[in-house]
């Protein structure tokens, strides 16, 4: 299933700490964005000479900087927080549990989403591939799987990649893990998460099959982009991922969500799709 949100391949993430202080922290950040202290001041509105001070512990960056530095750099929500308790502020992003009635009409907002597309699948997850809502089209692909991979939290790279999950149904798994694996590897790049970490090293160790048995669809079918062609009671789907996020969010939470809709990538797909229309 799952694709992702979000190239290369990956780099090491900034590997500075907090006990360090702000100004290596942010020098990694930049490093690792492969910008330099000038066209970063340029952004920020700020000098060279000014960054660098910062970078060396000889200024102290106001709140404001540092807000305006990890945004020029891209740094992750998350990782904002963290940046300004290492300069000595307060966090500025909440991280509000997703049941939390606070975000009761995020929560049906995303519901009435992917709901709303039907008959295909579409799902959320978190930034570690839990997934947190699902509509009927997943719940079709995922007949058959066993009950231990079913108990929540359910994980879409467990269940996509897993030996007794989707695997052996996908017909070009091969191709398919290796994009599944190159995305984890961009993410982890992007944000230190031991527990991204943990879950990629658990399914880049699952088996592999020595080649894929991929027959090719009837007729001329032209992909826009990478399918997963999965069968499914007797016939191969194949379908296109496509990643949605939010825009500037302002909580943790709700920045490390993602909405992938799968998209049929022919003409049998959607047909077979609406025949389980009532």
């Amino acid at each position: 299933m799952t694709t992702a949100a979000p190239g290369t391949a990956a780099s090491a993430a900034p590997a500075a700490t907090a006990g360090q202080g702000v100004g290596p922290l942010l020098r990694a950040w930049r490093e690792q964005r492969r910008v330099s202290q000038l066209e970063l001041a340029l952004r920020a509105d700020s000098s060279a000479r000014h960054i660098s001070f910062i970078e060396t512990g000889r200024s102290r960056p106001s709140e404001e900087m540092v807000l305006r530095l990890a945004e020029h750099l891209d740094v992750p929500v998350r990782e904002r927080n963290a940046l300004l308790l290492a300069a000595g502020y307060a966090p500025h992003y909440p991280e509000t549990p997703l049941e939390d009635p606070a975000l009761d009409t995020l929560r049906e907002g995303m519901e009435r989403l992917i709901q709303g597309y039907e008959p295909y699948p579409a799902l959320v997850v978190d930034a570690t591939y839990r997934v947190v809502a699902a509509n009927r089209g997943v719940m079709m692909l995922l007949d058959g799987i066993p009950e231990h991979l079913l108990e929540p939290p359910l994980n879409a790279m467990r269940l996509t990649l897993h030996p007794q999950g989707l695997a052996p149904r996908i017909r070009n798994l091969r191709e398919w893990r290796g994009h599944l694996l190159a995305q984890m590897e961009r993410q982890i790049a992007l944000h230190r998460s031991k527990a991204l970490r943990e879950l990629y090293e658990e399914v880049a160790a699952y088996p592999l099959p020595e080649a894929d048995d991929d027959t090719p669809p009837e007729g001329p079918v032209a992909y826009f982009a990478l399918p997963m062609r999965i069968e499914h009671e007797g016939r191969t789907l194949s379908f296109i991922s496509s990643i949605s996020t939010f825009n500037t969010p302002m909580d943790v939470t709700v920045a490390e969500l993602a909405v992938e809709t799968l998209l049929p990538a022919d003409p049998a797909t959607v047909k077979y799709l609406h025949s389980l229309m009532p």
